[in-house]
């Protein structure tokens, strides 16, 4: 499915887009699914990077009022966004993510052993996606370059976690400005991201409570991520593009250890417990998802011109 299908107007159109933009925002709520990647799925990935570039750009032209010409750039970077598609997409991700958060918040909370296990199972099989980008430009380096990362992931989310409780502000503005990133590389997770940071049940708590100060911090942290980082990530896969899927690739496996389904109170790993079967199956459960994702991406991709 081509991002140009969104031209071909209907009256159903405007209803398909939103339905598009609520997929892409039930799956940034959960770790593990990219966004990016239902966006390139579902046919409007191009098109929200265009936009977003765009609205970056014009809204930086704006501030230019020292030589009188930023009002006139602006508008004309506002006018090459395709507001058409791009308007009911955001829509329906606002409309997910709010109510994605209603659903999962609770679960966490109830099940943190079910729901980390269904979690890691995704990123587990998510790791296919850098890999299956990579193919056969894999070569020692790049192999060196991803155990190097997966080590400096694994020691870093050993760490004290845990949600974190009533963190300053600003944190959540940086965190938001780093996960982010993640609408631009699919495959990476920004629901992940912030679990890594300690900071997605809280997250999830913020927006169900209507916890303004901090939705406000969290989306000025991300309008900042999307403005600053974003270029700067597509000239790295522009230039870089092997290297930066091996370091995504080492970084999605050593954050592994965040997600390891038996843990105390203080993210200290445990031996396993329980029902350990039915935890088995919640993983297998949560992989099964992502490699079906994996092979619509697949098959659409194999489909285009």
């Amino acid at each position: 499915m081509a991002d140009t299908l969104a031209d071909r107007r209907s009256p159903l159109r405007p209803a398909l887009d939103v339905v598009r933009g609520a997929l892409i925002g039930a799956v940034e709520v959960i770790p593990g699914v990219s966004g990016g990647t239902v966006a390139l799925i579902v046919g409007v990935y191009a098109t929200l990077i265009d936009a977003a570039s765009h609205i970056v750009r014009g809204t930086v032209a704006a501030t230019d009022v020292v030589r009188g010409r930023g009002l006139t750039r602006s508008a004309r970077h506002f006018r090459a966004v395709r507001w058409r598609v791009v308007a009911p997409v955001l829509v329906g991700m606002v409309l997910a993510v709010v109510l994605g958060a209603r659903v999962l918040a609770p679960l966490v909370q109830e099940y943190p052993t079910g729901t980390r296990a269904v979690f890691g199972g995704m990123i587990a099989a998510s790791l296919l996606i850098p890999i299956r980008l990579l193919g056969r430009e894999w070569t020692w380096r790049l192999g060196l370059l991803t155990l190097v990362a997966a080590v400096a992931a694994f020691v870093l989310t050993g760490l004290p976690s845990g949600a974190v409780e009533n963190p300053p502000l600003i944190v959540v503005a940086l965190a938001a400005s780093v996960a982010v990133c993640a609408l631009v590389l699919p495959g990476l997770s920004g629901a992940f991201l912030l679990l890594v940071f300690g900071l997605y049940e809280t997250t999830l708590i913020a927006l169900n409570e209507r916890d303004m100060p901090y939705i406000l911090a969290f989306a000025v942290g991300a309008i900042v991520g999307l403005s600053v980082f974003v270029n700067v990530l597509r000239l790295l896969l522009a230039r870089f593009h092997a290297g930066m899927l091996a370091l995504m690739t080492g970084l999605m496996l050593g954050s592994l250890r965040a997600l390891w389904p038996w843990q105390d109170d203080a993210g200290h790993s445990l031996a396993p417990s329980g029902d350990v079967a039915s935890t088995v199956l919640l993983a297998a459960a949560g992989a099964a998802v992502v490699l079906l994702v994996v092979w619509m991406q697949a098959r659409l991709t194999a489909k285009s011109p």
